[in-house]
């Protein structure tokens, strides 16, 4: 199995809290396509023979692209790899982006799960964030999504915006559980290097994150999805049986997946590779035959802290089995060592080999993966308290 993501980077405005490469502009939208089909045949054997289980469109803001775009990604994608039957193929939309007519040609097309940018259905909130839409028009979005014959359908929620209540992330979560939405994807606000919300922060004109508020609407949230059946298949995602999407569950199982457009990163089970991220250089580099990528050999250590790293997020959890026959006894036996403290705190539990967080350690996930990490220094493996 493998996946393909695509990466459209053309947005109508940029959101004050992205860090993504993307414009603000469809200038070379055309040149773009026409180049990014060059690239697909140029990455034709990084697959091996895999077969190609999803196919993602992410971005920046793939619904800015006309659907004979698309199409002629697809068509050039099935005719340089091989495409599972019946594939997963996903589409991320603005609610502004989308109406009646243009969902039913991308059902045409065969996109058949749609992943819909919300943030939030309060126009403050909004506001806050410079999204273009209202909240009228996101929940319209979804009514017309599912309308137009879309069962697949995800919808991102932002929480632990500055002013945002725990009662109105609470009203946000009714209004998404009422709209009936299978797949919910909800993220913490979260402040990078160099976007708009860093430098108004900086500037003292608006006040950071507060993050007992963002904890408080964390658990909220976990607590009012498990009480609507929604299964949180991932620390930030929750979904409704049989709506989990594959493409990102492949991520966090370390399925080789190919990444294609400017700053797309790709992964063959041994190596990380990740293009420009410059649409300049991006389509100047491949019309001119000159590399665009860079590439990274990953050695045991860095497979095993993103195992660690990313099986911990998961409902699957961290398999002891797996650390043994993939990485050795050593691997296991710091990976043993060093969670103990862990599950004597709460954070962790065992069932049958596999390692869980529970639904506090989730709120420490990041920090209890790093303390897990082991590194190589010297030629000697080392971990924090690994001897």
């Amino acid at each position: 199995m493998a996946g393909i993501y695509v990466h459209i980077p053309f947005c109508k405005r940029k959101c004050h809290y992205c860090n993504f490469f993307s414009l603000a502009s469809s200038k070379n939208k055309n040149a773009f396509t026409d180049v990014l089909l060059k690239e697909i045949s140029l990455e034709q054997s990084y697959l091996e023979s895999f077969p190609v289980q999803t196919i993602y469109f992410g971005g920046g803001t793939p619904s800015l692209l006309e659907p004979s775009g698309i199409q002629k990604i697809l068509e050039t994608l099935v005719k340089f790899f091989s495409i599972s039957k019946n594939p997963e193929i996903t589409l991320e939309a603005n609610p502004d982006d989308i109406n009646p007519e243009s969902l039913k040609e991308l059902r045409s097309l065969g996109i058949n799960r749609l992943s819909i940018g919300i943030q939030s259905f309060f126009d403050r909130d909004l506001l806050f964030l410079n999204r273009i839409h209202s909240a009228r028009t996101a929940q319209r979005s979804i009514l017309d999504a599912r309308n137009a014959g879309f069962q697949n359908l995800s919808i991102d929620l932002i929480y632990g915006i500055p002013g945002q209540v725990s009662s109105s992330w609470d009203q946000n979560l009714e209004i998404a559980l009422s709209l009936e939405v299978p797949h919910i994807s909800a993220y913490a606000l979260t402040i990078e290097k160099k976007t708009i919300l860093d430098l108004f922060i900086r500037q003292n004109k608006i006040p950071p994150p507060d993050e007992k508020s963002a904890v408080d609407q964390y658990r909220l949230l976990m607590r009012k999805m498990k009480e609507r059946n929604y299964i949180q298949y991932e620390i930030s995602n929750f979904c409704k049986e049989g709506f989990y999407s594959i493409h990102n569950s492949n991520y966090w199982k370390s399925i080789p997946y190919l990444g294609l457009g400017p700053s797309a990163h790709s992964f063959n089970g041994t190596s990380r590779k990740w293009n420009i991220s410059n649409l300049t250089t991006y389509l100047k580099n491949i019309n001119s035959g000159i590399s665009f990528s860079e590439e990274e050999k990953l050695t045991i250590f860095q497979r095993f802290n993103e195992y660690v790293m990313t099986s911990l997020r998961t409902n699957r959890g961290c398999s002891a089995q797996k650390i043994i026959d993939d990485f050795g006894f050593s691997f296991y036996d710091s990976f043993k060592k060093n969670i103990s403290s862990v599950i004597d705190k709460g954070l962790m539990k065992e069932v049958a080999g596999n390692y869980f967080l529970t639904d506090e350690g989730k709120l420490f996930a990041d920090g209890i993966a790093s303390d897990l990490f082991i590194i190589e220094s010297d030629n000697s493996t080392k971990r924090k308290g690994f001897s």
